[in-house]
């Protein structure tokens, strides 16, 4: 059969973009081989670009976009009876050493100057908080310094978001396989296919969305993709407590997190392992780190049981920025990748974009950043 588009990977970009064609009526294929420690599977599910704390203009304005297009998806999904695990719970920025005060007044000016600058979202909702108001939002918390709420923030289930992208995009259609694509098919600067276990599938289009495993075409396309595995470890903790589902996710200024989900869940982490390689697996190192950094920030947790521990790869891009859109000198072939620990977040609307410019569109200007032939230049 002839395909309009062929998605390989089927990660929440993956699943994102098949989707997309599904619902624009487009004859697609997911072709995912379901690798063990992939990121969606693994990943904390924090969308809150309100509080982005880096330096990157063209990534908080892609993280506005995608914030919002995730949340328009999760709601014509749950319209159509489908669980998305997406809610707002909101967030909590803190400090709790004296070392963490200058890097949290350096936050807290970025973070209000853009609150201005755009004009959202309101005081009432992006606001600082005094350490009891904060312990009063999440009770673990230990004495702090200074804290910063974000209402809006939100948190979504990267595993059943996915299935939901699956399920519709099914309904519509979509053909699933689970292998792994050995090579593309090319054919005078054009990519016409694949070939995924040993059979070939014909296409106008394909969108590689392999995260961390997307460099693996990049040999036969003559073409840099720069990303590798970035291991991350994240523990679930199981608390007594059943109010969890009502808490603020927390992070401070360790490059660790903490979301609570209902039914006296917490996860915290998470490890950033550059160099690690394709190795999905907990290590005595990353566990220590994770645990004493969450009893650092939320003591209240010394008595919690460790419920599970996921591993996941995430694709770090060299200049830490994602990869979206089309390869350079391929026509037809289009990648979403580079995502790092922000897949969750960035994902969906990743995925979007390049399943629109396989049936023809434009990517939006806020994506340009992100163009896959700033490596060529």
């Amino acid at each position: 059969m002839n395909y309009d588009c062929i998605i390989v990977g089927g990660g929440i970009v993956g699943a994102a973009a098949a989707c997309h064609l599904a619902r624009q009526g487009a004859r697609a294929v997911l072709v995912d081989r379901q690798d063990e420690g992939r990121a969606t599977s693994a990943g904390a599910g924090i969308l809150s670009p309100h509080t982005y704390r880096g330096d990157s203009e063209a990534w908080f304005r892609f993280s506005n976009r995608a914030f919002t297009y995730i949340e328009e998806l999760a709601t014509t999904l749950s319209a159509a009876g489908v669980e998305t695990g997406f809610s707002r719970c909101g967030a909590l920025t803190v400090a709790v050493d004296e070392e963490e005060l200058e890097p949290y007044a350096a936050a807290r000016e970025l973070i209000f100057a853009r609150q201005r600058q755009l004009g959202s979202p309101g005081p009432e909702e992006l606001r600082e908080v005094s350490s009891a108001e904060a312990r009063e939002l999440f009770p673990p918390l230990g004495e702090l310094r200074g804290a910063i709420y974000n209402s809006l923030a939100a948190r979504v289930d990267g595993r059943m978001f996915e299935q939901a992208l699956r399920r519709v995009a099914a309904e519509r259609g979509l053909e699933l396989r689970r292998g792994s694509v050995e090579r593309l098919l090319l054919a005078n600067s054009a990519v016409t296919g694949v070939v995924a276990n040993g059979e070939a599938f014909d296409a106008r289009a394909v969108i590689i969305c392999g995260g961390a495993w997307s460099q693996g075409f990049a040999t036969q396309l003559g073409v840099d993709i720069p990303v590798e595995p970035q291991r991350g470890q994240i523990i679930h903790l199981a608390l007594a407590d059943d109010s969890t589902g009502g808490w603020p996710m927390v992070s401070a200024f360790h490059d660790h997190y903490m979301v609570p989900w209902p039914g006296g869940r917490v996860a915290v982490g998470a490890t950033r392992e550059t160099g690690a390689g394709f190795a999905p697996h907990t290590t005595a190192a990353g566990v220590q780190e994770v645990l004493g950094e969450a009893l650092r920030v939320a003591p209240g947790l010394a008595g919690a049981a460790i419920g599970e521990i996921r591993v996941g790869l995430r694709p770090l891009c060299r200049d830490s920025l994602p990869i979206i859109g089309a390869v350079p000198g391929v026509s037809g072939l289009f990648v979403a990748t580079g995502h790092g620990a922000s897949g969750l977040q960035l994902g969906p609307y990743s995925g979007m974009i390049t399943a629109d410019l396989a049936l023809g569109g434009k990517a939006p200007k806020e994506a340009g950043a992100f163009n896959p032939d700033r490596f060529l230049k």
